[in-house]
């Protein structure tokens, strides 16, 4: 049997010295399949199963997906070719379709170089505008909820389908040291002047669906419904989408059938991945006032020191995750800001905290926020503050839930488009306002992920086994994607997400 077996590798390889075009080839256990670069044609070989599901033979950087398989897709020989035929005509109509990119590269440079904070987004509202009105076709409504913007190409009867990407930037002083790099500040809506940054990815966000806009307003032919573009403002804020809702969004807009999200990670660039269910966390954030007794910082005695206070409560904080909430479950509680006093020599009458919860229930996230109120009360109390403290929420997000009937049809494209892709991405530890637009309306979403990491600097950092040391993290003061092929996998994405529920049988 092995001898069998090996004379079929022996004529394999030489079939691969004499025809140098070919992409690649894969032999597996039961079977392999080779694809002709610039033909249709497809070989098929049966070998016999030699019951070791764990054998992979392979050549040069052949693996089990087929590299650059946005170009080059294998049938799977005993499978559905008729949808795997879809999945590939879907492909073709992105690469038939997709704009040159090099002008996004710069629109890229010129947005991550102009960011604006949340409910600040002027600039990037109306560059964006500009461009969808510059592509022509698209019903365009400015400043919703704030500087929200949609755009409404309607193409026949068919799926109404709805593309968002977020556009606000946050307040980090950039430092990647890029030619690019943001030098802006703004004052928040405390009216503090801040050093402001696309630390997050959103420019890129911007970027992707500009050009996944276009691609599809080309692709016209290729399919039928309505697409809709959301460019939405204060996403870190946990308050843009709800206000867009909320300022009649979809008294502008038709209800969507299904709502489409992406966001940009630290993972290797060119990667995606998706998750059926919980895609990431609820967060509740607080801006929490203890109140003392000021004076002189030589008489601690004749002051109750609300600085003290807030550094037992900080500190007390930290026993809700490791003591309340069981092994099994998942919460994290940050105190991000403490902010007491002016000089060294006086004691304030008050200090300010602010709390950020994350949780993956509803259950723990009840608790885990009755505790942080039970905790700061007690402190208060046991400090003997002259009054109670007050809670002010700063933001609110909801749970994501990836639903299975929509992110399964995509797991099928995008298990075709890239290399790698992830059917099962890490849960994200972050959280998101996207899902509002569609459970707002009883309507099924799904958000995936794509990484900007350079492939160079990540397989590295994998190496040294240092990806948590070595690779920046969004918010992060140092966190700037790679430029290509991220902007290309964001487009292609958002572009292959849409088509899959807009193209009917008739355009595959």
């Amino acid at each position: 049997m092995l001898s069998v077996m090996c004379m079929v590798i022996r004529g394999v390889d030489r079939s691969i010295e004499l025809l140098q075009g070919w992409r690649g080839y894969l032999i597996t256990n039961e079977r392999f399949a080779i694809a002709l670069k610039g033909t249709k044609m497809l070989i098929a070989v049966a070998i016999f199963n030699l019951n070791s599901p764990g054998l992979l033979l392979a050549k040069g950087k052949a693996t089990a997906q087929m590299q650059e398989p946005q170009e080059v897709s294998v049938a799977d020989v005993n499978g559905d070719g008729k949808s795997n035929r879809r999945e590939r005509k879907l492909i073709e109509i992105v690469k038939a379709n997709r704009p040159a990119l090099e002008p996004y590269e710069d629109l890229y440079k010129h947005l991550h170089s102009h960011p604006e904070l949340s409910l600040q987004e002027i600039g990037t509202a109306a560059t964006a505008a500009q461009h969808l009105h510059s592509l022509g076709g698209f019903d365009i409504h400015e400043h919703i909820g704030g500087q929200g913007l949609a755009g409404i190409l309607k193409n026949g009867g068919g799926k109404t389908i709805l593309l968002r990407a977020d556009m606000d930037a946050l307040p980090v002083e950039e430092k990647t040291g890029l030619p690019y790099a943001s030098k802006v500040t703004m004052k928040d809506n405390d009216g503090i002047t801040k050093p402001v940054m696309h630390a997050c990815g959103h420019d890129m966000h911007v970027t992707c669906l500009l050009a996944a806009a276009e691609l599809l307003h080309k692709a016209q032919k290729s399919w039928k419904g309505t697409l809709i573009v959301v460019f939405q403002p204060a996403e870190e804020r946990g308050a843009g989408a709800r206000a867009m809702v909320a300022d009649g969004l979809y008294d502008k807009v038709p209800v969507p059938d299904i709502a489409l999200g992406a966001h940009l990670m630290p993972y290797r660039a060119g990667a995606v991945g998706t998750k059926v269910g919980l895609m990431a966390s609820a967060a509740d954030s607080f801006k929490i006032t203890l109140y003392g007794r000021g004076g002189h910082a030589s008489q601690p005695h004749r002051t109750i020191d609300p600085v003290v206070m807030a550094a037992q409560v900080v500190v007390r904080l930290q026993t809700i995750v490791s003591r309340e909430v069981g092994p099994d479950d998942a919460a994290v509680v940050t105190v991000g800001s403490v902010q007491a006093g002016m000089t060294e020599n006086i004691i304030a009458d008050k200090a300010e905290i602010k709390v950020n919860v994350r949780t993956i229930n509803k259950q723990t996230r009840d608790r885990v926020l009755s505790s942080v109120r039970r905790i700061v009360n007690a402190e208060c109390e046991a400090s003997g503050a002259p009054q109670e403290p007050t809670f002010e929420p700063t933001s609110s997000f909801p749970f994501t839930m990836n639903d299975k009937e929509v992110t399964e049809p995509l797991e099928a494209v995008f298990a075709e488009a890239f290399e790698p892709y992830d059917r099962d991405i890490a849960r994200l530890h972050g959280s998101e306002d996207f899902s509002i637009l569609a459970t707002s309306q009883n309507r099924p979403a799904t958000f995936w992920v794509y990484g900007g990491v350079d492939p160079e600097k990540w397989d590295e950092a994998e190496k040294k086994g240092r990806v948590q040391e070595d690779i920046p993290i969004n918010h992060s003061p140092f966190f700037a994607p790679v430029i290509q092929p991220t902007l290309r996998t964001g487009v292609d994405s958002y572009a292959l997400a849409a088509l899959r529920f807009l193209c009917d049988e008739s355009h595959v």
